[in-house]
């Protein structure tokens, strides 16, 4: 076992006594592993592991969603793509990033010659908090195995963070998205790059230039990682 995994099962086993304390107390509970999704085995197949949570009730957004949002996209996508939760229509549609700030990612993908498609779209909470609030911690805690397990299934070569929140879940860091762009970090087994969320760049589009910049450098590093594209040179802007 390398340091990577083990330090990976060592977050696997905090996040869920946190999680288990917060649903049961000081006495720990082993008799039904469900209750710890991140330790069991993920499944071989992303539909056979939606059917398996898209019910769930581990916390009090299920009683206020209208859609579990479990993610679309490419089950074998070697580019996946985590936001922060699913917004108003995201939730009435039961998909990921359907909005404006979903058209605008569609578009950002295509600058570098991706398509929807091809890549994996989900976020760090699969239900809406009302209002459109950050997630809170527990939610967090809560949804974040789910994330991980399809992380493990879909097993992409490269993540892309979109937004604060989900570069500081992902990373387990409280530092600036500005301090956390930029750079290529290692997950696991995957690289991880950070951007600004696409909801972000309509309220700020002068951040738009910034992205345009961390997705040439993400392009660069799937075609020298990866490699399954044609060539691609970046227009000019």
């Amino acid at each position: 076992m390398t340091l990577k995994e083990d330090n990976t099962i060592v977050q696997d086993v905090r996040r869920y006594l946190v999680s288990h304390s917060e649903l049961y107390g000081d006495e720990l509970y082993t008799g039904d592993i469900n209750v710890m999704p991140s330790m069991a085995a993920a499944p071989q197949s992303l539909e056979t592991y939606r059917e398996q949570i898209e019910n769930c009730t581990q916390c009090a957004l299920s009683r206020t969603r209208r859609h579990f949002v479990f993610g679309s996209g490419q089950a074998s996508a070697n580019l996946m793509l985590i936001g922060e939760a699913p917004g108003e229509e995201e939730d009435r549609k039961g998909k990921p990033f359907v909005g404006k700030a979903g058209q605008l990612l569609d578009k950002i993908l295509e600058s570098i010659a991706f398509q929807r498609n091809e890549v994996f779209i989900g976020n760090i909470l699969k239900c809406r908090p009302p209002g459109n609030r950050d997630p809170q911690p527990d939610e967090i805690e809560h949804c974040l195995p789910y994330l991980m397990n399809q992380i493990k299934i879909i097993q992409p070569a490269i993540i892309l963070a979109l937004g604060r929140i989900a570069a500081q879940t992902l990373l387990e860091s409280t530092v600036s998205l500005g301090q956390m762009r930029g750079k290529i970090h290692p997950f696991g087994n995957a690289s991880l790059i950070v951007t600004y969320h696409p909801a972000a760049l309509l309220r700020n589009p002068q951040w738009k230039r910034a992205t345009w910049e961390d997705m040439q450098m993400l392009r660069k590093h799937y075609d020298k990682t990866v490699g399954d594209k044609p060539k691609w040179n970046p227009p000019k802007r």
